[in-house]
């Protein structure tokens, strides 16, 4: 693989699914096509789903059909990581206290822990996963155990809500709640946004150089940032070329890209250029900075943005975001410039 190509400086992919390879059931146009030409050039891609509704086996199977050659090996699920997080903090033969499924007590199993059911079998954690069948009892059976701040407790995701047939409702962030309301603890979490996800995602390639890709930025890609890995986003899902720009400084990516055939494309790079511009602001003032990638050319001030270039043109766009990101490096709360528009 040629390294000028995007793809060429990394070792693995750590996909994202709804947005980044199908929208429901249907493929996003090319996306197949790029991911096999990414296996093709020998780089392992792993799909990385917090999804709980469905088995990898399932997921592999929709990706098949979808013509992306997907095994269940292929696929980590937030279930997956949670084992993980467990095997790595409990002996081998842990006892660990289920609320969830069976299916997430057969994953637990076969991390070397042995699956539990109540607080008379003294478990030394408690993991936490959805299940559409838990209830009150279940709940409270975790806050009891829990009550002892010894017992480790790990949630597989903490996802406010889960799409079903008939629309949207409760995910499993609402059942880690209630037991967080009543134990007065939190959970270490392995699905997105944290980092455990993706980096059992990259150890199960041995990547050592991975790149997170995803249309979220406040899933895929401030995960993919959490665990210290490379982030793309690609623009076929939900965030835009707006709420990227005005992103807080956790949840920005690296790169932008508007689909996934760009991988296969020479990355454009915004360039700095030097910061002060003028003398208009006041002293207490951040100085301007500027940046050009290609044509474009963007300036940062305290106003907004100034921007020489096509508004459809992403070239515009990355020196936009450079120039504004380097004036506000830390930012914590999404913010989108005005932005003049001017032809360049």
């Amino acid at each position: 693989m040629s390294a000028d190509r995007l793809i060429g400086r990394f070792d693995a992919v750590l996909s994202d699914l709804d947005g980044v390879v199908y929208a429901g059931p249907h493929a996003i146009p090319g996306a197949p096509e790029a991911l096999e030409s990414v296996k093709a050039a020998g780089i392992p891609v792993v799909f990385v789903t917090n999804n709980a509704s469905r088995s990898v086996e399932q997921v592999a199977e929709h990706l098949s059909e979808l013509e992306v050659a997907t095994t269940g090996e292929q696929v980590i699920s937030s279930a997956q990581a949670a084992a993980v997080v467990l095997k790595n903090k409990l002996d081998p033969g842990a006892k660990v206290m289920i609320t969830g499924s069976q299916a997430l007590a057969q994953i637990v199993r076969d991390a070397g822990l042995e699956p539990v059911w109540g607080q008379e079998d003294q478990p030394q954690a408690v993991v936490q996963g959805f299940d559409p069948g838990l209830g009150w009892k279940d709940l409270a059976e975790a806050a009891f155990v829990l009550a002892d701040s010894e017992v480790l407790w790990v949630a597989t995701n903490t996802d406010g809500s889960i799409p079903q047939a008939r629309g949207i409702a409760p995910g499993n962030g609402t059942l880690v709640a209630a037991v967080r309301s009543a134990t007065k603890r939190d959970p270490l979490v392995a699905g997105k946004p944290e980092a455990p996800i993706f980096t059992a995602g990259a150890q199960r390639v041995n990547a050592q150089n991975p790149v997170v890709i995803g249309d979220r930025l406040d899933t895929d890609i401030l995960g993919g940032n959490r665990a210290g890995f490379a982030t793309i986003a690609v623009l076929t899902g939900v965030d835009t070329l707006e709420s990227i720009l005005g992103a807080v400084t956790a949840e920005r990516p690296q790169i932008v890209i508007n689909e996934l055939s760009e991988l296969f494309e020479p990355l454009t790079e915004a360039e700095l250029v030097t910061a002060a511009t003028g003398d208009s602001h006041d002293d207490d003032a951040a100085s301007p900075v500027e940046a050009r990638c290609k044509g474009a050319w963007a300036q940062a001030h305290d106003g907004g943005l100034t921007v020489h270039g096509d508004r459809d043109d992403l070239n515009a766009w990355r020196a936009a975001m450079a120039a504004w990101w380097d004036l506000n490096p830390e930012v914590t709360t999404a913010h989108v410039p005005e932005i003049t528009w001017e032809s360049a």
